[in-house]
């Protein structure tokens, strides 16, 4: 049996209006955790999305 990572990035603009991808990938458990991060610095429009393997 194979278990495959499944691999998410979050993109969101921060307070003063510039837009942002991660620069790494997370599992959803950290990639939660994250946003939640980022909606405590005000960020908003936080997406997490999943990242096909390969895909930067």
């Amino acid at each position: 049996m194979t278990t495959t990572m499944i691999s998410y990035r979050l993109d969101w603009t921060d307070p003063d209006g510039k837009t942002h991808t991660s620069a790494v990938t997370y599992d959803k458990p950290s990639a939660e955790h994250r946003k939640t991060r980022l909606e405590t610095e005000g960020c908003t429009g936080i997406v997490i999305r999943q990242v096909k393997p390969g895909e930067l």
